[in-house]
């Protein structure tokens, strides 16, 4: 079992022939409403290769955090949400899709109203093996992976960007894949900024002194570049047949290699293979989810974790 924690949305996407120029209309091909956030779109990924999750969030009771919590529902993910009976919605996003490109444009809005989240209940880790973090809730996510750590769990972290409370959470990491946007910042006359290559050596090593053992850095349609006994090792990012949407991608990623790295544990560096093939299979989908749709696509998948990294 897999326990995720961090940030969900409401995503609002509509796919277009171009972005609008400023004062000017397009008409949208599609609509779609659905949930979002790279703790929730990790969870509903690792439910749909057959890994049973559980999402610690804060979603609230309002009209759109209704919306979020069936969208989850149906997906089959356990919610535990920390704003469960408070009258607030969660973030909202909206996201155009370039319909030739398949490259989106993200705007959000962020509620910064005062909330005091519930204590996340006692037994929420019964039976997992990973927690995955996405560096959003830190004040939930801290103690939680502290919890983890103790308890022999294996704890991940999804490094979309540096936040304030990221150098805590790496020092209870094992495991921390990184975006390109994520930057270690300079800290002071006893800490030059680095200007290693992001995916070098120097790079995965720095942000591995701050506690992870295994280090990797995604890179769009790249190769991914692990730190494996203190050596970097590629990971071949498979050449999607038709970029159809890039959204969610990362957030993919990170659900697909926590998945089966809580079905093998100690194999980092397989799990990422896999989920470098998962994340491929996503942008030639439609949203973040609708590689799921393809029953054959999903079940082969999960066939794969299932049987174990001896059949890659």
């Amino acid at each position: 079992m897999l326990v995720c924690c961090g940030l969900t949305t409401l995503d609002m996407t509509q796919v277009v022939e171009r972005l609008p120029a400023p004062d000017e209309k397009v008409t949208a091909l599609s609509l779609d409403v659905d949930l979002g956030g790279p703790a929730a779109n990790a969870a509903a990924t690792a439910v749909a290769l057959g890994v049973p999750t559980t999402l610690v969030t804060a979603i609230g009771a309002g009209p759109l955090g209704q919306v979020v919590r069936a969208r989850l529902d149906a997906a089959g993910v356990r919610v535990v949400d920390l704003l469960e009976g408070t009258d607030v919605d969660p973030p909202t996003s909206t996201v155009l899709v370039t319909e030739e490109t398949g490259e989106r444009a993200v705007v959000s809005v962020n509620d910064t109203r005062p909330r005091v989240l519930a204590r996340v209940p006692d037994g929420v880790l019964a039976g997992a093996r990973t927690l995955l973090l996405d560096g959003w809730l830190a004040d939930v996510a801290l103690p939680l992976a502290r919890t983890a750590r103790a308890a022999g769990l294996g704890v991940a972290l999804d490094g979309g960007s540096f936040k304030p409370d990221t150098p805590e959470l790496l020092a209870e990491c094992d495991v921390a894949i990184v975006s390109a946007d994520f930057h270690l910042p300079h800290s002071g006359v006893f800490d030059p900024p680095t200007t290693a290559p992001p995916g070098s050596l120097e790079d995965l090593a720095a942000i591995s002194a701050h506690g992870p053992g295994f280090v990797a850095r995604s890179a769009g349609a790249g190769p991914i570049a692990a730190l494996v006994e203190g050596a970097v090792v590629e990971v071949r990012v498979p050449r999607a047949s038709r970029v159809v949407d890039t959204l969610g991608a990362g957030d993919v990623l990170h659900g697909a290699f926590a998945a089966a790295w809580s079905a093998w544990p100690a194999r980092e560096l397989e799990a990422l293979r896999l989920a470098a093939r998962v994340a491929t299979a996503s942008v030639e989908h439609p949203g973040a989810r609708g590689w799921a749709r393809d029953e054959a696509l999903r079940a082969g998948f999960a066939g794969e974790i299932a049987g174990g990294p001896s059949v890659l």
